[in-house]
């Protein structure tokens, strides 16, 4: 699930919950004409759907999944909870079910974002680049949506899958636009620099990237083959030293070795 590394499944569990929202009762009412309280069976709804979601995030499947089921029974057409089952699904590794429970969440509510992102992410995964791709396109011209520029990092990874670097581009330095402090975009615009061989601005994007993240195997060995080029003995010899330390046992690593040993 390489996708949600940085962001998907990051972004989509990111509320979680304490022991105090998972009880059945909702925290407000609504009063009729009666003096009895009638539950706000919107806001139960919402609770059993975070509950599920923090279950989730600790790793509790047994619970959310009781949790996402609750949601339906206050309202069967729960886009939150089916868009949780279909999470819990891909997490088990029931990919059929994970699909079918995403697209019973956008059936009922085509602008739901953050379960178009997750889709997206899960068709990733599975290597069906173009059908991500759409939904990924879907995401980014959702201006209203608090995470867009994770869906827009998506995009710009998923294009580079499909060999389309240029429209990568575009989506990767639209994230950069957005939030200039995430990571991410910045590596991968230094990888599709480098590929195009132009070292002197994929060197730029990797410096930016070092300093808002820890170095990876990935961007260590970036690093190494564009000092290289360069010349930079000692900035080579710099990030050598970080992946033998650091990743000794790194696909990167062993390309490394293999590099030095030609």
């Amino acid at each position: 699930m390489k996708m949600l590394s940085d962001t998907g499944f990051t972004t989509f569990l990111r509320k979680s919950v304490t022991v105090a929202l998972i009880v059945l009762l909702a925290g407000c009412v609504t009063t009729t004409n009666s003096t009895q309280p009638k539950p706000d069976l919107d806001q139960a709804e919402k609770t059993h759907i975070q509950a599920g979601l923090g279950y989730l995030r600790q790793g509790d499947k047994k619970s959310a999944r009781r949790h996402f089921q609750k949601a339906l029974k206050i309202n069967k057409s729960s886009e939150g909870a089916y868009n949780g089952l279909a999470y819990l699904y891909w997490m088990e590794g029931n990919t059929e079910l994970a699909e079918e429970n995403f697209e019973k969440a956008l059936a009922i509510d085509p602008e739901f974002s953050q379960a178009r992102n997750n889709y997206g992410t899960f068709l990733y995964s599975q290597q069906r680049y173009k059908a991500a791709e759409e939904q990924f396109e879907k995401v980014s011209q959702d201006y209203s949506y608090d995470n867009r520029y994770v869906g827009l990092l998506n995009l710009g990874r998923t294009k580079v899958q499909l060999g389309k670097p240029d429209e990568a581009v575009t989506a990767l330095k639209q994230v950069v636009g957005i939030n200039n402090q995430v990571a991410a975009p910045y590596l991968e615009l230094a990888d599709i620099y480098f590929e195009k061989k132009d070292y002197t601005v994929a060197r730029h994007y990797l410096e930016q990237y070092g300093k808002r993240a820890r170095q990876t195997p990935r961007s260590l060995w970036l690093g190494i083959r564009i000092e290289r080029i360069f010349g930079n003995k000692d900035k080579e010899a710099s990030y050598a030293l970080a992946l033998k330390n650091l990743h000794p046992y790194s696909p990167e690593y062993l390309e490394y070795k293999k590099s030095i040993s030609e």
